[in-house]
């Protein structure tokens, strides 16, 4: 059954908080992993909240990094040994999602 209110939040952070370092889950996959179809609201969660959990292992589908993010969440992507290809957009990159995706 999906979680609405503050326990979805919490169930948000528990999830992002178990992915493990090199790995990335889309906010569609944190969304299906607690029965939900809300990616936008994993989204909501993850930028009001999102501050006390690796919050760069969350990203968007197709590989891109949190919006507007791209810049400070390289170097953890770097330090995790995250797979990146570059592309000619703001971002400059894109995540492996074939390689580093995390099912929980």
């Amino acid at each position: 059954m999906p979680r609405t209110g503050e326990g979805f939040v919490e169930a948000v952070l528990a999830v992002v908080g178990d992915i493990p370092p090199g790995r990335v889950m889309t906010y569609g996959d944190v969304a299906a992993t607690l029965g939900s179809r809300g990616a936008r609201a994993v989204g909501q969660v993850m930028a009001r909240y999102g501050g006390s959990v690796p919050w760069w292992r969350v990203i968007r589908a197709g590989g891109r990094p949190p919006a507007g993010k791209g810049d400070v969440a390289r170097p953890h992507y770097e330090a995790e040994g995250v797979p990146l290809r570059p592309v000619d957009d703001e971002d400059g990159y894109r995540i492996d999602l074939a390689v580093c995706r995390w099912n929980g």
